[in-house]
């Protein structure tokens, strides 16, 4: 794939595509450094520019983010060694830039785009509940009908995304995210490791449960499956592997 031998549905008017990532935080319950997942947005950006899709990398607050340790390919522990679409992305000097400035999120101009993806990673979870720009902004594309999109634990926004009436942009709607087997999964992987006591959660609280206790009607495809739903413009993705068929969903919204 060329970025400047694009092949886009309309040359002389791009579809453009706002992605959010996390900012760095700190895990309250590890104590350990916290980010995003660089499959997340390296694979639905690799879609939407495949498409002559215009994207741009936002973040709440801006600026330089990281990534989880684990999600990046050249990581010791192997984890991502077989994403070749994120080594591409960060052995591409002018494409990693893009992480280290990005731009917040009140400055997304939402009449300038025509969806938007909120990736996800082990910040989100500890940074979203406060990220109450990017929770209007998500709303804001919704109910504007154009498409808006969240990732793995990107989707802790939907737990904070209200409509202008006070309710939850999710509620009663069918969506997906990180599941409670993968969070199990997870869990007993570090203990195992002996990374984190164990009985000690890598999570502060589910995606899953959360989402179901908001109304949602919370679907998975099973453990480390790629998988993405649509519930009109709202699409959601359920882990760091369906990043793929998140960008397809949103691809088939905006026509091709």
């Amino acid at each position: 794939m060329s970025i400047r031998d694009a092949n886009p549905v309309d040359p002389r008017h791009p579809k453009r595509v706002a992605i959010v990532i996390a900012n760095p935080a700190v895990s309250s319950t590890t104590g350990w450094p916290v980010g995003f997942w660089w499959s997340e947005l390296t694979h639905p950006w690799f879609a939407f520019t495949e498409r002559g899709y215009s994207v741009e990398i936002f973040s709440p607050d801006g600026g330089r983010c990281e990534a989880d340790a684990l999600s990046d390919p050249r990581d010791p522990s192997g984890y991502s060694a077989t994403d070749l679409i994120s080594l591409g992305f960060i052995s591409s000097p002018a494409l990693a830039a893009l992480v280290d400035k990005t731009l917040p999120v009140a400055a997304l101009d939402v009449e300038k785009f025509d969806a938007i993806v909120a990736a996800g990673g082990q910040s989100p979870m500890f940074t979203y509940q406060h990220a109450t720009e990017l929770q209007r902004k998500f709303v804001a594309f919704h109910d504007a009908g154009k498409t808006a999109a969240a990732l793995c634990h990107g989707t802790a926004l939907l737990l904070h995304a209200r409509r202008a009436d006070g309710s939850l942009l999710a509620a009663g709607r069918t969506v997906t995210g990180f599941a409670n087997v993968e969070e199990d999964y997870a869990d007993k992987a570090t203990w195992d490791m002996g990374a984190l006591e164990r009985g000690r959660h890598l999570m502060p609280w589910r995606i899953e449960d959360e989402l179901k206790a908001i109304g949602a009607n919370y679907v998975q495809a099973g453990l480390w499956r790629g998988f993405a739903i649509r519930d009109g413009n709202l699409i959601t993705g359920q882990q760091n592997f369906s990043g793929a068929e998140t960008a397809r969903l949103v691809c088939e919204a905006l026509g091709g």
